[in-house]
């Protein structure tokens, strides 16, 4: 090409979820069934979407409005309900104009960093949610910034170490949260989101809040919302349906900014967001239609319980299987519906392996592993689906130092969910003591 292509930064967007699917995908041509515990897909686990939840989208398909445009910002009525939830909690008042809707939060991660200018950094949680913490270093081409979540401490977060960061770089002007946290599980007490709160006041920062998992807690646990916390600091809430109906082919997400008015550059933020979507005219109209009736509709809230009750019955059967197991860190998960499972790095080296007794597969997994300089537990990885056919995800794809992997908690046949967490169990303990089998 006479000239380069790609702007500076945009190789620093990946998205290891979906790139172990190539390799899992490998393997499936040759005959064999995946076991998918890398994506938080509620659909592909079984979970069945109500009669009367379908009933409400077949009647607004039949209807003409909903193959029109929406409004900018969204569907207004429906701007206006969310608004009206939000304001239930006592918290940071909103209203319709507060409110954009994106095409999924996928959508609106990246219009967030896209506008920030490149020397503005948002710090956000490590483990992180790839799709945050790739978004945030495409925009400022360099890796990103992150704060500690403490395997040893619940996965919350290491207050001195953000406070350190925020403190000697001036750079940063927000902080991410994510909570219900994707990918530990870990939901945040009042107190813990009241420190981000100090930490945003002291150095004059923007919070932001990915709070998509906000009403999937479970085992007696509650989540608070930025919004019961922030006063009157600027904050921009990021939410969405498709885990929460579940309905992720929809592609339905929104902000919501909290204390607008606060400060000058926040608004200018604001404005100009809102700018892009009329620019793109709309967002998808259907699930925006849907919303209110879904919601309001008399067997959403038993539904929204029982889901969340199976979660956690499957969360304890989790910790059952996996929470004694030498040289793993192993915290029970308590909101969304993800679990990080650390190594303990004195237990791995780099001759560790599982069994494989398909000499085709086996051919697979010699190609992956030339990357000899790639992190360990993307090692066990690559040995877990070659050997079980289970797919997980490398925690170091997660934007993080630890070694370890993220397992989802959708399978809804407990029977299958206990028996693929009993190979996970049988897989790692034979891993980790593969190499002294093999000096023995």
């Amino acid at each position: 090409m006479r000239q380069l292509l790609l702007r500076p930064g945009a190789e620093e967007l990946n998205y290891e979820i979906r790139g172990i699917v190539k390799k899992a995908r490998m393997i499936e041509q040759l005959g064999y069934e995946i076991t998918w515990e890398n994506i938080g897909d509620p659909i592909q686990k079984h979970n069945v979407v109500p009669v009367w939840m379908k009933e409400i989208v077949s009647d607004l398909v039949g209807q003409d409005k909903s193959y029109g445009y929406a409004d900018s910002k969204g569907v207004l009525e429906t701007r206006q309900f969310l608004a009206g939830l939000n304001n239930q909690k006592q918290g940071v008042q909103i209203s319709a104009e507060d409110i954009l809707f994106f095409n999924g939060l996928g959508d609106a991660i990246a219009k967030l960093y896209q506008f920030l200018i490149p020397t503005a950094r948002i710090i956000g949680p490590s483990p992180a949610y790839s799709t945050h913490s790739s978004a945030e270093a495409a925009h400022a081409n360099t890796a990103p910034i992150t704060y500690k979540l403490d395997p040893d401490n619940q996965w919350f977060p290491d207050m001195e170490d953000l406070y350190n960061k925020v403190k000697y770089n001036p750079s940063i002007v927000g902080i991410l949260i994510i909570n219900p946290d994707n990918p530990t599980g870990m939901v945040y007490p009042k107190e813990v989101l009241e420190d981000f709160v100090k930490i945003a006041r002291e150095f004059r920062l923007l919070l932001i809040a990915d709070e998509i998992y906000q009403n999937i807690t479970y085992n007696g646990i509650k989540a608070v919302s930025l919004a019961e916390v922030a006063g009157d600091l600027p904050s921009i809430s990021l939410k969405g349906i498709s885990k929460e109906f579940p309905w992720p082919g929809s592609r339905c997400g929104w902000m919501e900014f909290y204390n607008r008015g606060a400060s000058l550059e926040f608004n200018k933020l604001c404005q100009t967001l809102e700018n892009a979507k009329m620019i793109e005219v709309c967002s998808t109209i259907l699930p925006q239609l849907a919303i209110p009736r879904i919601m309001t509709h008399p067997d959403y809230a038993a539904y929204r319980q029982d889901a969340n009750e199976r979660i956690g019955r499957r969360s304890q059967i989790m910790k059952e299987v996996l929470g004694d197991i030498p040289g793993i860190k192993f915290n029970p998960t308590q909101g969304a519906f993800y679990n990080t499972i650390v190594f303990d790095e004195s237990f791995l080296d780099p001759n560790q392996y599982l069994p494989i007794t398909d000499a085709k597969v086996q051919g697979l997994l010699s190609e992956w592993l030339k990357d000899t300089a790639m992190p360990l537990d993307k090692r066990f990885v690559y040995y877990l689906l070659a050997a079980t056919k289970i797919c997980v995800v490398p925690i170091s794809s997660f934007c993080s130092d630890l070694r370890g992997f993220r397992v989802t908690l959708l399978e809804e046949d407990e029977e299958v969910f206990r028996d693929t967490f009993h190979q996970l169990s049988k897989a790692i303990q034979f891993y980790l003591q593969s190499h002294k089998k093999q000096m023995a």
